[in-house]
């Protein structure tokens, strides 16, 4: 049994490895320190909206490597998908172009992120009154706020993103695309479909849950924006010979 389990761990290429260990250890520290040491990690490296007080530089990468801790399902759900798709895609690369393509997509996630709260949040802000319930929302609101002196960027700090979801979508987009006639399978769902054609179910789903304002704690343009990003360097890799095959 000690023997079959070490097969395992060793048949995981380096980089996707370490990134499904780093962010467990993240999940489990997100957990601890905040009892222990009282100290928020999502505070410090969950993405937080650029003008907002909290944010810095560092989380359009830290953010990445939080999870949701009311649930292990966000973090299993994106690191099976890492194990699953990274691990081929880890292979027929190479570990640094790899690596280069995850944070890349990360990354691109987290830039349209930004641009979508840049773009909403003026509607999103909200005062309430002394029960809690919303009192005024939107530009009405934002004018009694800077009437009467109240903190519009403190507002700010509630815009907050977590998850490797993004570069996930990314690696997803770069399977299908690299093996399109891959034979996948759904839970639930006997019959095999195509790499292809679930990538674009994905990328739909997440277009009309994102417009539809469905599932509104989910950021589903940063999933968009991780495909995006993805699009782009798979068709430069192409383009220079560097996919390591002629795969689309």
């Amino acid at each position: 049994m000690m023997y079959q389990r070490q097969g395992f761990l060793a048949s995981i290429p380096s980089v996707t490895k370490n990134l499904i260990i780093i962010n467990a250890l993240m999940w489990l520290a997100s957990i601890v320190l905040p009892k222990s040491l009282g100290i928020d990690l999502v505070k410090y490296l969950g993405l937080h909206y650029w003008s907002a007080p909290d944010f810095n530089p560092a989380q359009l990468i830290t953010y990445m490597f939080m999870h949701d801790t009311h649930s292990i399902m966000h973090l299993f759900f994106n690191m099976f998908s890492l194990l699953i798709f990274g691990k081929v895609l880890e292979q027929v690369w190479g570990a640094k172009r790899f690596l280069f393509y995850y944070i890349s997509t990360g990354l691109g996630a987290a830039i349209i992120q930004q641009i979508v709260w840049m773009l909403t949040w003026q509607s999103e802000f909200a005062l309430v009154d002394g029960t809690g319930a919303v009192a005024i929302k939107g530009a009405e609101a934002i004018s009694y706020a800077l009437q009467n002196g109240i903190n519009v960027n403190e507002f700010l700090n509630n815009f907050i993103t977590i998850g490797a979801s993004g570069a996930v979508f990314g690696i997803l987009l770069a399977f299908g695309m690299m093996f399109p006639n891959a034979p996948m399978y759904i839970m639930f769902v006997p019959i095999p479909i195509k790499a292809k054609y679930l990538v674009i179910g994905y990328g739909v789903l997440e277009l009309f849950f994102g417009i539809g304002g469905i599932q509104s704690g989910v950021a589903h343009f940063a999933h968009l924006g991780g495909m995006l990003f993805g699009l782009i360097i798979l068709l430069i890799w192409k383009k220079k010979g560097l996919l390591g095959g002629n795969y689309f």
